[in-house]
């Protein structure tokens, strides 16, 4: 598998990461071993979690399986500060405070004594200036190597970066992308480019939509047919999708690939994404993922994807 840079950083990850979303909650400790382990011989080393995820549990099983399936060394771990929980629910909370409990949590779950990157999540409530001293503390005590942010809009990625331009450096922006989602287009993505920050594509099938699966039916084992899942799928389950879902399948099969092959070559190739974040439920959809390495789109099939997908640009774009 292919390895990049993140930015200018001279951290190198691999060209698609492992999506640990569904660890502890629909994928068990069988499956995710099974999956951790393809994945490392595959030579895949980005390993993305959240605290947040199934309330940490995704941690908290990637931990059990460092040492055993994959070395420590052998993965890069990107994890993402967690939601705070409350009476009503749950609030993110970006506070240099929240954020730094958060990362000692994080740890304690991973087992380990520092991660490879962090990021932070948006919150509103919390200026931007502290959230990044915690990112630059976390550096400076060793308990992150580098850090980032997590689905931030574009002036706050040029925000953070130049906060942290000396020192650590800001080092990669994890956003949705993807043939369903090119949102980040606009800012994100122009900003990362500018200022240095890889980009990681979170949701590269668009929710699992591009794999063509949900064309005729929702799959009773599908995360639209999920009680805890069904939200997250259901926007891209629109007749404007569907249009992209086709052009997609029929690059496909004029390629003789799958419709998720060339999903995942179109994000892969796109300039300034370090790695797209691929979630699988079972280790065998994440085989089927793997098998992109080796494709390459013909510059008119990116062409077609490309015009069919555009983002509807205003002012003040150009």
């Amino acid at each position: 598998m292919e390895h990049r840079r993140l930015g200018r950083t001279g951290l190198r990850v691999s060209s698609l990461g492992l999506g640990t979303m569904t660890w502890s909650r629909d994928t068990d400790d069988h499956e995710a071993a099974d999956q951790l382990r393809d994945f490392v011989e595959a030579g895949g080393t980005l390993v993305d979690t959240s605290a947040a995820y199934a309330d940490g549990g995704a941690e908290e099983l990637l931990g059990t399986l460092l040492g055993d399936v994959a070395g420590r060394e052998d993965v890069v771990i990107c994890t993402k500060a967690g939601v705070r929980r409350t009476a009503d629910g749950g609030v993110v909370d970006a506070s240099r405070g929240a954020l730094l409990d958060s990362l000692d949590g994080s740890l304690r779950r991973l087992r380990t004594d520092h991660v490879d990157l962090w990021l932070a999540t948006p919150d509103a409530r919390t200026p931007l200036e502290e959230t990044v001293s915690a990112l630059r503390h976390a550096v400076a005590v060793g308990k992150a190597r580098y850090v980032g942010l997590s689905n931030h809009a574009g002036w706050q990625v040029a925000r953070a970066a130049t906060l942290l331009e000396h020192d650590p450096g800001l080092a990669g922006v994890e956003a949705e992308y993807s043939l369903l989602q090119r949102g980040v287009e606009r800012e994100v993505l122009p900003a990362c480019t500018a200022l240095g920050a890889g980009l990681l594509a979170w949701s590269p099938l668009g929710r699992g939509v591009l794999t063509g699966k949900y064309r005729r039916t929702i799959p009773a084992d599908s995360r639209a047919a999920s009680a805890h899942l069904a939200g997250f799928v259901q926007p891209y389950l629109t007749a404007d999708a569907a249009g992209v879902v086709d052009a997609v399948v029929t690059a496909a099969a004029g390629l003789d690939r799958t419709p998720l092959e060339v999903a995942l070559a179109w994000v892969t190739s796109r300039p300034g994404v370090a790695s797209a974040v691929v979630g699988a439920r079972t280790a065998t959809q994440l085989r089927g993922a793997l098998a992109v390495d080796d494709l390459r789109l013909p510059p008119e099939i990116v062409v077609a994807l490309d015009e069919i997908t555009a983002p509807p640009a205003g002012y003040p774009e150009r």
